[in-house]
């Protein structure tokens, strides 16, 4: 008989500091290295399986504000269309994690493994026991920062995603079709998430995947969508150029998030960081014509400057948050896109509409 009772469980602590000297200690329940990033928060109650497998969110350490996570754990793997049903991507997208409490625990009908354990097998570190309340504070006070997690007193230097062309490496290496309607559209892949594409195939068209910096010249299309990403719009040279042409040849456009912001450098008007961001499924706005409101899901650092948008074009949607830009559009109608995520995934679904309002542009 052994009598030596159950093992204890190894318990490793982290530590994250921030650039301007603050630290916080936290218990691992991630994988256990050292990394650094942008150090920034997202205020959802829910969706954590879709958040992190965000692109957009490269390089970044993410701070999660509901206080409880994990409980739900983590969904099995489902396709369709060669696309995952209940993530964004083909992999943990953060840098790193950080909660206030971590249940290892989970209850789902729908789980397959623990949320600890998922970023374990992603090699993605995670911290529990932050107090997030005042680190998201701070982060609302003197704006996002960079950020270091270090294990067993191991020094690193901080770092700065918005330097590097994330874009980049989210993007697809290569073309890649889908569906088989009349109505072909063309998607530059910025760091898709994939519940556009399955917006897109829902409504019965064929799309053509192609890379960040793809040369549209002798594409054939319809329609073009620049979907969401990470990082500095400006960054992206290769893709704006390859809008100006789109709209050159007058084919309708629609961009989301960074491919709302990509259309606006398109057009001549400017961007520039946000304080600290908008990331949440609960950001209300409100489209300028039609006085409707909308609670949407947003995801990104930078924003599109107003006074800077050229004649001919307009904005669409305001935040009602920080009267930030949320929207524009081109006095024909043709040219549009939103910072928002029409998609959701996770969120609200408010917004769905939009697809529909492009894709009639498109096929009249």
């Amino acid at each position: 008989m052994n009598s030596a009772g159950p093992a204890k469980l190894k318990i490793v602590k982290g530590c994250l500091s921030l650039e301007d000297g603050t630290s916080f200690q936290g218990i691992s329940f991630g994988y256990e290295r050292s990394v650094a990033g942008e150090v920034v928060f997202n205020t959802g109650m829910t969706g954590y399986p879709e958040t992190l497998s965000d692109p957009s969110y490269k390089g970044q350490i993410l701070t999660l504000t509901y206080p409880l996570q994990g409980n739900y754990g983590v969904p099995v793997e489902e396709t369709q269309n060669r696309l995952f049903k209940k993530f964004e991507s083909e992999s943990v997208q953060i840098s790193a994690l950080l909660v206030s409490d971590y249940s290892a625990e989970y209850h789902h009908w729908d789980s397959r493994q623990s949320l600890g354990e998922w970023l374990k097998g992603a090699g993605v570190p995670a911290l529990s026991g932050i107090d997030t309340r005042t680190l998201t504070k701070k982060l609302r006070e003197r704006g996002t920062m960079l950020g270091r997690i270090e294990f067993r007193n191991e020094k690193i230097d901080f770092y700065d995603p918005n330097l590097e062309n994330l874009v980049q490496k989210v993007s697809t290496s290569e073309p890649m079709e889908y569906g088989s309607g009349k109505t072909k559209i063309a998607l530059i892949d910025c760091g898709c998430k994939h519940n556009i594409i399955h917006s897109l195939l829902a409504r019965n068209v064929r799309l053509i995947r192609v890379p960040w910096d793809y040369p549209l010249d002798d594409l054939q299309f319809d329609g073009l969508v620049i979907s969401n990403g990470p990082g500095d719009p400006k960054i992206c040279r290769q893709t704006i150029l390859q809008i100006r042409q789109a709209i050159t040849r007058d084919i309708p456009v629609f961009g989301i998030c960074l491919g709302h912001q990509l259309l606006a450098l398109a057009a001549g008007a400017n961007t520039y960081k946000l304080k600290y961001g908008h990331r949440s499924q609960n950001q209300p706005v409100i489209e300028l014509n039609s006085r409707r409101c909308l609670i949407t899901s947003q995801n990104h650092g930078y924003a599109v400057d107003n006074a800077t948008l050229p004649d001919e074009w307009m904005p669409w949607f305001i935040n009602l948050n920080d009267d930030t830009n949320e929207g524009i559009q081109h006095i024909s109608g043709r040219f549009k896109s939103v910072q928002f995520h029409p998609e959701a995934s996770p969120g609200p679904v408010d917004a769905g509409y939009l697809f529909d309002e492009f894709l009639k542009v498109v096929r009249s």
